[in-house]
């Protein structure tokens, strides 16, 4: 298969997957379309059961769509198995062969797709280098540590040079402390080797510290897709800007457009200005959304006023959580100093200044 740099890398349309019959019958993609690029790192964040895993594997072949296109550089792959597709899978569970040992395990897929001996070798060692393993080559896969065998199954994913790379959640079996080191070398492998990553996770964290792009997905529909700031700081609607992060929902009430920007109404009476999402056109009652990093708490004045409920520390930041006069609860993240705490405890009236251009009009 020719790649084609002038086209997409994987190219998703209208693509439906139902499972069951009659009454039994549930769609798990509901009408998907979704472009990613060569070179790119993109991730599938959802919960479970909104219908990542499942996208994943129709572009693997495990499954088949039960309507629409799957492109892979303009050519229709939908039906091909997976042994014909220029994929390769990193699964949850790295199904590594115990009884062999770290570069018989990276060889093995080259083994069988008939590959020479001396091929296999330079390959094998050239991988190793990739993930700076190459003093564990002769050791077996049971004797080394669950960091080490995840990069033995992506040295043996990537041995074959795929045209794509896809991962179904590989760093859930880890730790914090490596997980977090792992998704540093996930990056640096995806750069170096110039393939297509695509990476499936429930982890915002994860998604927003690795990705290009990300595409939250629910109930089998992508919501947004956009970049890590995107969906974090321009949330198209509701349920991406509660899925991504902590933040604030206010209900207000639009009064007038101005510039581009919408001035809303509180329930408090409190009037203050909201950008508004692509796309839409607010209208009557909305939702408005501030991030907790994007209001401040203040003793005096602020745009909000309440009363604080709880306090709590997180060693890099401090969480202020909030009642506000009107009943609505308010959380502020503020950042620690050395030299002082935060300044206030449970009980003390409060301010909340709303920062310029912090707060946004969803769609629910």
């Amino acid at each position: 298969m020719l790649e084609k740099p002038d086209l997409p890398a994987i190219d998703v349309k209208g693509v439906m997957k139902v499972f069951g019959t009659g009454d039994s019958a549930f769609a798990a993609l509901n009408d998907v379309s979704v472009s990613i690029r060569e070179n790119e790192f993109f991730t599938l964040l959802g919960p479970s059961g909104c219908g990542k895993t499942t996208l994943l594997r129709l572009i693997a072949g495990f499954d088949y769509p039960t309507s629409g296109e799957i492109r892979l550089h303009g050519e229709d792959i939908a039906t091909l198995p997976p042994y014909k597709r220029p994929v390769n899978t990193v699964f949850q569970s790295y199904a590594l062969f115990p009884h062999m040992t770290v570069g018989q395990n990276i060889g093995f897929g080259l083994q069988m797709l008939g590959r020479s001996k001396a091929e296999i070798e330079a390959r094998v060692d050239e991988m190793l280098r990739l993930v700076r393993m190459e003093a564990l080559k002769n050791r077996r896969t049971s004797q080394i540590s669950g960091g080490q065998q995840q990069r033995v199954a992506l040295a043996r994913a990537l041995a074959p040079q795929p045209k794509v790379l896809l991962l179904d959640e590989p760093l859930s079996a880890l730790d914090y402390k490596l997980r977090k080191e792992m998704q540093i070398e996930l990056k640096r492998l995806q750069t170096e080797t110039g393939i297509t990553f695509i990476f499936v996770t429930h982890d915002q964290e994860e998604a927003l510290t690795m990705s290009d792009r990300i595409a939250v997905m629910s109930a089998g529909k992508i919501l947004q897709v956009g970049s890590p700031w995107d969906i974090y700081d321009r949330p198209a609607e509701r349920f991406v800007a509660d899925f991504i992060g902590e933040t604030n929902f206010l209900p207000a009430t639009l009064v007038a457009m101005e510039g581009g920007k919408a001035k809303m109404r509180l329930r408090s009476g409190v009037e203050i200005a909201a950008t508004v999402a692509e796309g839409f056109a607010p209208g009557g009652e909305a939702t408005i959304v501030v991030r907790p990093e994007h209001a401040k708490a203040v003793k005096t004045g602020g745009d909000l006023k309440g009363q604080v409920e709880n306090v709590v520390y997180f060693g890099t930041d401090t969480h202020i959580h909030v009642r506000l006069d009107d009943g609505e609860r308010f959380m502020v993240r503020q950042q620690n100093s050395r030299s002082q705490s935060c300044g206030f405890e449970a009980g003390d009236a409060i301010g909340v200044q709303i920062g310029a251009d912090a707060a946004q009009v969803l769609r629910d």
